[in-house]
């Protein structure tokens, strides 16, 4: 897999506090889209979010398994960036910390949820006039 490249103007654009849209396909192929804070860590190639272990994303990506894939978007007048990739459900609490530490940088300190998971996304492909 290639490395992707990212921006100073792409890093920075994913910094600003702005809600994104989170694509995952439903089991029928129909796409599920809703919208959520997501946190790109350039250094890595991923991007991060949390979420209730009993929402419609996470069931649409557990039962896609290794082949899950999602889109995130995010938009801001004519800015426009979506980031793509294989995301994977992490349910451990180190795991779920560190999106919470990550969220909580760009966005707020999120709210108690005894129920939160982590979304972690590698990165496999980057859209948009924000590059």
């Amino acid at each position: 897999m290639r490395r992707l490249s990212f921006s100073d103007e792409l890093v920075g654009f994913w910094a600003e506090r702005h809600l994104c849209t989170v694509t995952t396909l439903r089991a029928d192929g129909t796409p599920h889209v809703v919208p959520m804070g997501v946190v790109l860590d350039p250094r890595s190639g991923q991007a991060w979010a949390i979420t209730s272990r009993h929402s419609a994303k996470v069931r649409n990506i557990l039962a896609a398994g290794d082949a899950a894939h999602v889109a995130v978007c995010q938009v801001d007048g004519r800015r426009w960036s979506t980031l793509e990739g294989t995301v994977r459900v992490l349910t451990e609490a180190p795991d779920v910390q560190e999106a919470e530490r990550r969220y909580a940088a760009r966005y707020k300190v999120p709210r108690e949820n005894p129920d939160r998971v982590a979304l972690r996304i590698t990165l496999t492909g980057l859209l948009g006039n924000v590059r």
